[in-house]
């Protein structure tokens, strides 16, 4: 009997600490959530969509990037260069001339939207932005084009 107070009384003390610990994680969650310091919730994230990721070939994709969240003046993420590689062996580069950044007054573009078409195959599109040749942030999305009418046969 001794022994299942000890286990029972080891287990009590393990659900109470573990309870403390998921308390103390979601109280953090919440606190970031609710603009707590974190330091990725300061930074814009960036995002990459395709429409359509699955079609017949040729097909015109759109590709959209958008940076979300953070202050519209992070000064890396002003006039940055742009990179997409479009998972055929083929990349593009452009580079924006801008004012010099002022912080307070600068403000970062947020979307960058392109078509490219591709041909029947899967590809792995990847976008990036760079700030004097270091990269600050990147993206990917997948896409599969399917053979069409005219690459049957």
């Amino acid at each position: 009997m001794k022994h299942l107070r000890r286990f029972a009384w080891s287990c009590a003390v393990c659900l109470a600490t573990s309870a403390l610990l998921v308390t103390a994680s979601a109280q953090k969650a919440d606190k970031d959530a609710k603009g707590g310091k974190d330091q990725d919730a300061s930074r814009p994230q960036l995002r990459l969509k395709a429409q359509p990721v699955i079609s017949m070939a040729p097909s015109r994709v759109v590709l959209t990037a958008e940076l979300v969240g953070g202050p519209n003046d992070a000064e890396e993420f002003y006039c940055p260069t742009v990179e997409w590689d479009w998972g055929d062996g083929t990349q593009s580069e452009s580079t924006t001339d801008c004012a010099p950044y002022e912080p307070g007054k600068s403000e970062i573009k947020r979307r960058f939207t392109v078509e490219h078409i591709f041909r029947a195959g899967s590809y792995r599109v990847m976008f990036k932005l760079k700030r004097r040749e270091k990269p600050v942030a990147s993206a990917g999305v997948s896409i599969q084009v399917r053979p069409g009418l005219r690459d049957i046969g």
